[in-house]
Formats: C-alpha cells, sequence, structure tokens
C-alpha cells in the first residue's frame, strides 16, 4: 500500500527535549562550581561523581541521609516558590546526618519533571548549590528528568541525597546520656518542610489570601521560609565532646525525634515556656482549630534541632551558639524513667 512517508519521529516530539537539559547543566554549572571544596575531582558532566575522602582521619566513617521537600512543592508551584525549596532539599539531608556529628561532604539532587521549564529548573537547582554553600558541602552532580505525562504540568519533584563524614570515635550516637542532662533547643525558620499536607488543609478552609498578615509577615512568606541549615554553628560546638545527643525536629516533632537520640530507661521533660513559637505556628493552630498534642507531634513549634549536654555545659553551649547567629533556648532536662523505650514529654 502506497502513501505519503511519514517525518522520522524525533526525543523532541514525545516531549523530551536533550537540548533544554543540556542547557540546564550550562546554566547551573556556575553555581555547583561556587560549592565546591577540598576533595571534589572534576566537574559536573560525568557519569559519576568523584571525592577524594579527607586526609587526618584515623578512622573515618562516612554517615548519608536522603530525602525530599514533600508537599510544600505544592505551593512553590501555585506560589511561584522555586527559589528557596532547594534549599529545603538541602537541609533535611544534611541535618539528618549532623545529628551523628558528620560533617557533610557533598549533595546530589534528582530534578524529575513531565516538561522541562529551564528557567524554572534552573531556579530551583540554584538553590540547592546556594544551600549546599551554607552546609559547607559540595553539589557532585544530580540528574534532571524528563517524563511526559508522569507529572502534571508546570510540577516536578525533588529528592537529594548527602554524604558526610565523622571520626569513629566521635559519632554521637546519645549513648552517654544521663538523667540530670540539659537539653537546648535552636530555633527553627518556620515549618520546614513538614507537616504541608495539614498546613494546605488549614488554609483552604480558613479562606484567607496568601498576603494575609502574620505578625507582620504575609503568610506565603511565612509558609515558603526555607528550612534552617545548622550545619556549620553546631559542628564548631562538637569538639571537646560536650554534645551527648542531637536530634533534627522534623516530621513527628519534638514528641517523636528527640526520643530516638535517648538511651533506655530515660525520657525528655520539656517546658513550652521556655521558646518562644513563632506567629506562623500560632495562627495554623488558631485557624485549623488544631489541638496541642497534634501540634507537637506534627510541626517542630519553633524548635528545628535538640542539644542534649551536661548541664554543666549548658550555659556556655548557648552562649556559643548564639554568638554564631542561632537563637538558643534551654527548654528540658532528662530524667529517668521506668520504661526501657525512651519518651519526651511537653509541659
Amino acid at each position: 500500500m502506497s502513501g505519503t512517508p511519514r517525518a522520522p519521529l524525533t526525543y523532541a516530539q514525545s516531549g523530551v527535549s536533550i537540548d533544554a537539559g543540556d542547557e540546564l547543566v550550562r546554566r547551573i554549572a556556575p553555581h555547583a562550581k561556587r560549592s565546591a571544596i577540598p576533595g571534589v575531582l572534576g566537574g559536573l558532566g560525568g557519569f559519576g561523581g568523584l571525592f577524594q575522602v579527607p586526609p587526618g582521619y584515623r578512622e573515618p566513617v562516612l554517615v548519608s541521609g536522603t530525602d525530599g521537600v514533600g508537599t510544600k512543592l505544592k505551593l512553590a508551584f501555585s506560589l511561584d516558590g522555586h527559589d528557596t525549596v532547594g534549599q529545603d532539599l538541602v537541609a533535611m539531608s544534611v541535618n539528618d546526618i549532623l545529628v551523628q556529628g558528620a560533617r557533610p561532604l557533598f549533595f546530589l539532587d534528582y530534578f524529575a519533571c513531565g516538561h522541562l521549564d529551564v528557567d524554572i529548573a534552573e531556579r530551583v537547582v540554584t538553590g540547592i548549590a546556594r544551600a549546599c554553600e551554607l552546609a559547607g558541602c559540595a553539589l557532585l552532580g544530580g540528574e534532571t528528568a524528563e517524563m511526559p505525562g508522569m507529572y502534571p504540568p508546570g510540577e516536578y519533584d525533588l529528592a537529594g541525597f548527602a554524604v558526610g563524614i565523622v571520626e569513629k570515635a566521635s559519632i554521637i550516637d546519645g549513648a552517654s546520656i544521663l538523667p540530670g542532662d540539659a537539653v537546648l533547643g535552636l530555633a527553627s525558620s518556620g515549618p520546614h518542610s513538614n507537616g504541608f499536607s495539614l498546613v494546605r488543609r488549614i488554609v483552604e478552609t480558613s479562606g484567607v489570601p496568601w498576603d494575609h498578615d502574620i505578625s507582620g509577615v504575609p503568610l506565603v512568606r511565612a509558609l515558603l521560609e526555607p528550612t534552617r541549615i545548622y550545619c556549620r554553628p553546631v559542628l564548631r560546638v562538637l569538639e571537646g565532646g560536650r554534645v551527648k545527643g542531637l536530634a533534627h525536629i522534623t516530621g513527628g516533632g519534638l514528641v517523636e525525634n528527640v526520643p530516638r537520640v535517648l538511651p533506655p530507661g530515660t525520657r525528655a521533660v520539656l517546658r513550652s515556656s521556655q521558646w518562644q513559637r513563632p506567629a506562623i505556628f500560632q495562627w495554623l493552630q488558631r485557624a485549623g482549630g488544631v489541638a496541642e498534642a497534634e501540634m507537637l507531634r506534627v510541626f517542630n513549634c519553633g524548635i528545628g534541632m535538640a542539644l542534649v549536654c551536661d548541664a554543666a555545659d549548658a550555659k556556655t553551649l548557648c552562649e556559643e551558639l548564639v554568638a554564631q547567629g542561632e537563637s538558643c533556648f534551654a527548654i528540658g532536662t532528662i530524667e529517668a524513667s521506668g520504661a526501657t523505650t525512651p519518651e519526651c514529654v511537653v509541659l
């Protein structure tokens, strides 16, 4: 059967643009280069990122962590908040490996979309690179996946992982925590990247506009404020073994994350009067009619990182962290508990 020959199909006609991917790599290369630290071998574009283990370690242990941004991305899609979610992505992983005393070395990201908008992707990855600089690690590489039909128009997904290093003898595991120890809290910058399915539901049911005032800050800005990165200040106070335990306060809040670093037979008793809960949490609780127990289980409620130390070191450690720009509070103590499973009680 004869007929007019069909023009040969191309990858671009199926929805994937190799040229767009190449353009993105070209644009983000300078941002990744700025995050480079000693140990980086080569640049972007290879099949794998190369990193040389730093010298000076007797028994180096590599620590890894991976995470995403969650449904906070939904706000980025609808509110043009693509510049800050990259920091959320990096922070969730580097803060996680920090709690074991690890210094982050490098980070890799995965950006997946249905159609690659190079301008938006550049904004996201630029934020990732900037966050790596804040954490003191290198953006070593990543992957951009354009998959037509997998994501709604204008949406994408983000994931990433970090690798850090710690001397084996300096790993922080909470084993030395004792009754009488103090619990310090470092202030969060807002909800960080947890609880946003509930956040979005509260905003929807409240009916308030995104520019609604929250103590002088528009609601949208309070919610899109990126996750705080604690690496540099915390690493500076880890010397000398004064910090016995660290907990990154993510999903599960204080009540579920603090017990993860406590030994059996102990519990943390925290007093919420010891720190100021940011206005955004007060608004979410009031607008959503959220019970206090649910607030403490879903959100960080103003404390993004908890440190456990000997009570005699608490004042000095807090002063050192404040000097480095953190807001630090003495939020509680460790007590003996008859239960074998550690717990956290917030009064």
